[in-house]
């Protein structure tokens, strides 16, 4: 029985000041059972096969922890929609401690919707089963793909509802992460309430953390926190320009909700994109579209400027120079992210890399899909059919319903692309495109149907959805629902919250 309870060992978040934390009461509980167990990510992580045993579901559903431990709230700050909070954390979520996988990497093993915290703010620290559902869905979506995410290993239902409108199913996510510590994480050490002389402290201290966890390779590097800065800046343009890549909209991209790790975390209003709209939003309380699809990138950048302006006391006793340091390095993004998202759309394209043609194409690419509104998915489905031998009656399908001239635009790039991918290897071609270009994403109505009917019990379309989400570049096995089909006009989903 105890061996159980020590396959995940003390967390070495504990190492930190204790202002980072805060002890989190347990609340075992009243009947849980496992709703789902990703085996998969078990082995990675290097559980036994029967690690899904009755004294782990009961851990996992927010019970007792292994005798001389806590379990530990997280502080953190941030801004908020650009409103800033001083004093946020996990107000439902806690840290139970960590893993090492067989490749050496540690993770961090996390309970979302396990109760309430000393961060609760008067919230009730639950969790409805839809909304862990959905973040399982979404989360292994985005592995699928290969992006950079947290994942899900587990969701298992209290027996306990959770009042919202309704009474629902309460529930709790086991997201395992190879950091939680966010851009307001720094933030929230930086102010240190209003204690000046803390602050620097406490941002060193997390830094370290962060160095020692999650960037190693900087401890030999001269300038080590400008370096941390860098790395940091380099790996988020590289994970937004996968984002776009993938038509993927985070929804609420708050500095909480950026991980110094450099992993995707939170999923709530999110999706991936049917009909594209470079205005989408996925929160309908972003009314502003402060966190459209395309400003992804520049609200990437706006949060690490309140990461730079954390780590300043750092960079160096010069104010000015450390400003210097910081904005250098912010500079540094725009070029990263252009080359990530530019190289990935070169293989989305199937077009030769580096031909100097390239750059120009793909600028055009944008406001054609912009004005023709073609489903982003099935636009690059078809590219890739086509590569194949298939004819174009396909991919004109998607520009039925646009508006005048958004048809001959689309030809206009049809012809383009068959100049620029006159030449080469056409298989070699074929297998970038086909490696790059998903069948079958997390596309939000099937998300919410297989949500609806999870929430009365019946989890065959999650299952099959999953299942598909694993492997998303190759056909789904053949059953009842077209997972590669955009919704129908009254399977939209038009409404979408930071529900919990």
């Amino acid at each position: 029985m105890g061996a159980t309870r020590h396959i995940f060992r003390d967390s070495g978040y504990r190492g930190l000041p204790a202002e980072f934390y805060a002890a989190a009461e347990v609340f075992p509980a009243p009947a849980p059972r496992w709703i789902v167990f990703n085996h998969a990510l078990a082995a990675d992580l290097g559980l036994p096969p029967d690690a899904d045993t009755p004294e782990l579901l009961n851990l996992l559903a927010g019970g007792e922890p292994p005798e001389g431990r806590q379990n530990l709230a997280l502080a953190y700050a941030g801004h908020q929609f650009g409103q800033w909070n001083p004093r946020m954390g996990d107000g439902r979520a806690v840290l139970i401690g960590e893993i090492q996988a067989p490749d050496g990497t540690l993770y961090d093993v996390h309970l979302k919707g396990s109760g309430p915290t000393v961060f609760a703010r008067r919230g009730d620290g639950r969790a409805t089963l839809p909304a862990m559902l959905r973040e399982y869905i979404v989360s292994e979506a985005m592995a699928g793909l290969k992006i950079p995410t947290t994942r899900s290993l587990a969701v298992v239902a209290t027996g306990a509802p959770v009042f919202r409108d309704i009474a629902q199913h309460g529930a709790v996510l086991t997201r395992i992460a190879r950091s939680h510590v966010r851009v307001g994480t720094f933030q929230y050490a930086a102010q240190s309430d209003g204690r000046q002389d803390l602050g620097p402290v406490l941002t060193r201290a997390l830094a370290d953390h962060c160095i020692a966890r999650d960037y190693p390779e900087l401890s030999v590097e001269p300038e080590l926190y400008p370096g941390f800065f860098a790395a940091v800046v380099a790996r988020q343009a590289k994970l937004i320009a996968q984002w776009m890549l993938a038509g993927f909209i985070h929804g609420v991209m708050n500095t909480d909700n950026m991980a110094i790790s450099g992993e995707t975390i939170d999923f709530g209003p999110c999706a991936f994109m049917d009909s594209f709209n470079s205005r989408q939003v996925f929160s309908s309380i972003d009314a502003a579209g402060r966190y459209a699809y395309s400003r992804q990138p520049s609200i990437a950048m706006w949060n690490l400027a309140r990461l730079a302006e954390a780590l300043l006391p750092l960079f160096g006793a010069d104010e000015a120079g450390a400003l210097r340091v910081a904005q250098d390095t912010l500079d540094g993004f725009r070029p990263v992210y252009s080359a990530a998202l530019a190289a990935g759309m070169e293989r989305k394209l199937g077009l030769t890399a580096g031909d100097a043609r390239n750059a120009e194409f793909i600028d055009k690419l944008w406001p054609m899909l912009d004005r023709g509104r073609p489903d982003y998915t099935l636009f690059f489905r078809r590219l890739t059919q086509i590569a194949a031998g298939a004819d174009e009656a396909g991919f004109f399908a998607l520009f039925a319903d646009s508006e005048p001239g958004a048809r001959e635009g689309a030809a206009a790039f049809l012809a383009d692309w068959r100049a620029l991918t006159h030449d080469g290897d056409p298989a070699r071609r074929l297998a970038a495109m086909q490696a790059s270009n998903p069948v079958v994403i997390a596309r939000n109505h099937r998300v919410e149907q297989a949500l609806a009917k999870a929430a009365d019990g019946d989890l065959g379309l999650f299952d099959r959805l999953c299942a598909a989400l694993k492997n998303p570049f190759a056909d789904p096995a053949p059953g009842p629902e077209d997972f590669e089909a955009p919704p129908r006009p009254e399977e939209r989903v038009t409404e979408t919250f930071c529900g919990t």
